[in-house]
């Protein structure tokens, strides 16, 4: 699920975030940059910080005790990353990049036994965000490929990379990124959202009923004030909300109408939450929340003004696993909090480099999670063994 606003600060390879909040924040009754006939359900924040002392308190060392055996799990690609189990652990969908005429991200689909992998997406414009249907045997992923300039967009990313031009990491939140679903050998693709604007992110339920996906349709549905339109136009994902809908793309609601970027959204185990990182409006600073699957009781897990995104819970549905870059605007480690934040998070990763995007596998027992900690520095999906218990102890819990 994504990241990074068209200021640097938001996504894979930048970021901020993370402490506790023990209650979640009241509804404001306005927020300067956005009008709306509803009222925002709140904004990321931090009521203080003070790095020094957040700073000696995450300086442990539990990676060895909490990760075992780890491993790169994709050694094929140039790229690799966000990466998500089947429902049964047999399977692992991911994106990637190959050599070829397409310098983007595709989805490919592998067999974790033995290893035989295949694209799913269609090959053309961007893809992301995918996942593997629990019951049926089906994927879902975001792509562009229905783009009329899909190729010409291609083509012009090949000719700046190989100009040797330098540029910060950025996410497009291209408003061509559509929700769809295909069998799982990439044939009888369906777009399931058929909207203009960015609509990605989504994630199945554990039955395979439901759809959580992240959109900023909005601020293409409706005419924008002066205003607004200042805003959406140095940075789209301010208009991001978490919007549900049913597996087959119909019944679409909105849960969240906050101003900053809601983005990245996961339901709990047992389908009654999601959590999901919240932005501050003006993009710097990203926070974990809960929420009711239908948008209410809004909680506020970390408030550290910096970048905490990712988050995923463990299947026992005993705490939550994310990335903050909270040691350091350009160092990205593993945390992992309870569900109600109401005890300090404990830090995961030790290893040098980006970590980031962590997933457990349906059983609990393994985490893959994309880190730079490879020779050449690019992001790579890695997996190692959990060690569950360990992580009880820790976070107080057992």
């Amino acid at each position: 699920m994504k990241t990074l606003n068209k200021k640097g600060l938001v996504c894979i390879s930048t970021c901020i975030a993370l402490l506790i909040s023990t209650a979640g924040l009241a509804q404001p009754d306005g927020a300067a940059g956005a009008s709306a006939s509803y009222s925002p359900d709140g904004v990321a924040g931090a009521s203080a910080y003070a790095e020094p002392s957040a700073a000696n308190m995450y300086d442990t060392e539990y990676e060895s005790e909490l990760l075992t055996g780890t491993y790169q799990l994709i050694t094929d690609s140039l790229r690799s990353g966000e990466g998500y189990f089947s429902a049964d652990g047999e399977q692992f969908i991911f994106q990637s990049e190959v050599p070829g005429d397409n310098p983007f991200y595709q989805i490919y689909l592998r067999d974790l036994a033995s290893g035989e992998t295949h694209r799913v997406s269609p090959g053309t414009g961007l893809t992301t965000c995918s996942w593997v249907h629990p019951t049926l045997d089906r994927v879902m992923f975001s792509s562009t490929h229905e783009d009329p300039e899909a190729m010409a967009k291609q083509a012009e990313e090949i000719r700046i990379r190989e100009s040797g031009i330098e540029r910060p990491y950025g996410w497009d939140y291209d408003r061509h990124y559509e929700i769809y679903q295909a069998n799982a050998d990439g044939s009888d693709i369906v777009n399931l959202t058929n909207t203009d604007g960015y609509d990605a992110e989504g994630s199945y339920s554990a039955d395979g009923s439901k759809i959580l996906f992240a959109s900023n349709r909005n601020a293409y549905n409706r005419a924008l004030s002066q205003a607004e339109q200042k805003l959406f136009d140095d940075d789209s994902s301010y208009f991001m909300d978490l919007y549900i809908m049913d597996a087959d793309g119909s019944n679409v609601k909105q849960l969240t109408h906050s101003p900053g970027y809601d983005g990245g959204p996961f339901f709990s185990p047992d389908n009654s939450k999601v959590v999901w990182r919240r932005f501050n409006p003006d993009g710097m600073s990203a926070e974990i929340w809960t929420m009711d699957i239908d948008g209410n009781n809004q909680r506020q897990l970390t408030a550290d003004a910096m970048v905490a995104w990712g988050p995923y819970f463990h299947p026992s549905g005993d705490y939550i696993i994310y990335s903050s870059n909270i040691l350091g605007h350009a160092n990205f480690e593993l945390f992992m909090i309870d569900p109600e934040g109401s005890n300090p998070p404990i830090r995961v990763t030790n290893t040098e480099g980006t970590d980031i995007l962590p997933v457990f596998s349906p059983d609990g027992s393994s985490l893959a999670w994309s880190t730079t900690r490879t020779p050449n520095g690019t992001s790579q999906i890695h997996m190692a063994n959990w060690n569950h218990q360990r992580a009880l102890e820790l976070l107080g819990l057992d």
